[in-house]
């Protein structure tokens, strides 16, 4: 098949992901824009949410942020707090990155070109070939887990799709399978294909359009596709959260280390290698140093909450912490308790912050 397309292209896939997209495809924003900023918005958002989570964080940013230079000159703190509950929070810091430099180096202007798209921060190759595809209906395919469910299981390709030679493998294939002409709309339609039809498991292969061409349903492994080399390891960790609540005042901290989570504000923590019991915890020396210059201290154990990341797992105990007199080094921000929603902080801490 890839000396025909060599010579010229075999157009019959995509002819038949395009047919079923103008019949089956979802009514989405952002397919009705050819805007490159709201294009570029809509695939950092959806990257790692879901469509029916994703829909409300896209349109409260496009009305706070309807162009790009707005969401350049925005407050870090602000945006962060639009984008509390996705997740991948280094995705909002990278995206006003790339906004200020869309300000800085194109006078506000989104880049045409698809070498500039792909300096930008935070935009991949699968980010890149989605802009200039479908705003500008530039020859990128894209490749992303949709696509890789769907090119897997009708060329029952055994390669794994998180090794560097399976990348490769697909990324090629991709490109020789893109109608050209008219590469935005090939694009949309084999990620909605993936989405709605090639799903992950139990499609309904009866009914798929495409199952003539697809060499797992005629070997009957569709459920082996696509395959991986293996996970990667999960590392787990151990948070203790302190509410500190001083009359009707209480205690934030911005996480600034090159961790998950950066920049976000949280409760005071102490991270330890293991679970450990409030008498342990109290013996240990990083536990004094926050409570050295606190008076008539009355903890209590309000909750646990196992948050689970991509590759981390992070065992939380969250205490109440009641004090008639505290003082935190300069790291602390004492805020009033009632505007604690004024600040973005993580999902976790937000699951604590809710039961409240």
């Amino acid at each position: 098949m890839c000396s025909k397309m060599n010579m010229e292209k075999d157009l019959r896939l995509s002819s038949i992901l395009i047919r079923w997209y103008d019949a089956n495809k979802r009514d989405l924003p952002w397919r009705n824009t050819s805007d490159p900023y709201a294009i570029w918005l809509s695939e950092v958002i959806l990257q790692q949410t879901r469509v029916d989570q994703g829909y409300s964080y896209y349109n409260k940013f496009i009305q706070k942020y309807p162009k790009v230079g707005m969401l350049a000159m925005a407050d870090e703190d602000e945006v962060l707090k639009l984008w509390q509950g996705l997740g991948y929070y280094s995705r909002a810091r990278n995206l006003q990155a790339a906004a200020k430099s869309i300000e800085k180096d194109y006078n506000g202007v989104f880049p045409r070109e698809h070498k500039d798209v792909l300096q930008l921060k935070g935009v991949g190759d699968y980010t890149a070939a989605a802009i200039v595809s479908i705003s500008y209906n530039q020859p990128y395919a894209v490749v992303d887990g949709n696509v890789y469910r769907v090119l897997s299981r009708i060329f029952a390709i055994d390669e794994p799709i998180d090794s560097g030679k399976g990348k490769k493998v697909f990324a090629e294939l991709a490109q020789e399978l893109l109608d050209d002409a008219n590469a935005g709309l090939h694009n949309q339609a084999i990620m909605e294909f993936g989405a709605l039809q090639c799903v992950p498991v139990s499609p309904r292969c009866d009914i798929c359009p495409a199952s003539s061409m697809c060499l797992a349903y005629d070997q009957n492994k569709v459920a082996q596709y696509p395959k991986k080399a293996g996970k990667q390891k999960v590392r787990n960790r151990y948070f203790n959260y302190f509410d500190v609540r001083h009359g009707e005042s209480m205690y934030l901290r911005k996480r600034s280390d090159k961790d998950i989570w950066q920049n976000l504000y949280e409760l005071p923590l102490l991270e330890t290698e293991k679970e450990l019991a409030i008498e342990e915890l109290q013996k240990d020396e990083k536990f004094k140093a926050l409570f050295e210059a606190a008076s008539n201290v009355k903890i209590q154990h309000i909750r646990q909450i196992k948050h689970v990341l991509s590759h981390q797992i992070i065992y939380a105990i969250f205490y109440k912490v009641e004090v008639s007199e505290i003082r935190l080094d300069k790291d602390y921000l004492k805020i009033a308790a009632a505007d604690i929603d004024d600040y973005p902080v993580s999902r976790l801490v937000h699951k604590y912050l809710e039961q409240l």
